[in-house]
């Protein structure tokens, strides 16, 4: 019903009896108090909703962000590892080698020093030796 139906109404129905009017006229007040109070609310609401949908755009945005940087660091990371895995490799390589290059010195040296221990003995023996006289 539009506002000035309900205006005329009411007068009308004022003419009649004027507490019938004056409550049909409290009951318009409230009906548009209500109308007014509802319609500030959704407003509110809507304006509240928008700001939280902002907020959870921002906050995904951020997320992502935050997650494309922990990727690039996972994956910075992982290169890290594989370059020390690698020199960890050579390191053990090269020392693989020295140590079965010393184990082949030590090897000599004994050997050496076995062949002269038996050179020395025989010398010894030699001297020792009392010799006999035909």
């Amino acid at each position: 019903m539009c506002v000035s139906c309900a205006d005329e109404l009411i007068r009308q129905v004022t003419i009649n009896c004027s507490e019938r009017g004056l409550l049909l006229l409290r009951v318009r007040d409230e009906v548009r108090l209500t109308i007014a109070a509802y319609q500030t609310l959704y407003e509110s609401s809507i304006a509240f909703g928008m700001r939280k949908a902002l907020m959870a755009e921002q906050k995904k945005a951020d997320m992502e962000q935050r997650i494309r940087q922990l990727q690039n660091q996972c994956e910075e990371n992982e290169k890290q590892v594989q370059n020390l895995q690698a020199k960890c490799k050579a390191i053990e390589e090269n020392e693989q080698k020295k140590r079965e290059e010393e184990d082949l010195k030590h090897s000599e040296q004994v050997e050496h020093f076995k062949n002269l221990n038996t050179q020395l003995k025989q010398t010894l023996e030699n001297l020792l030796s009392v010799p006999t006289k035909k």
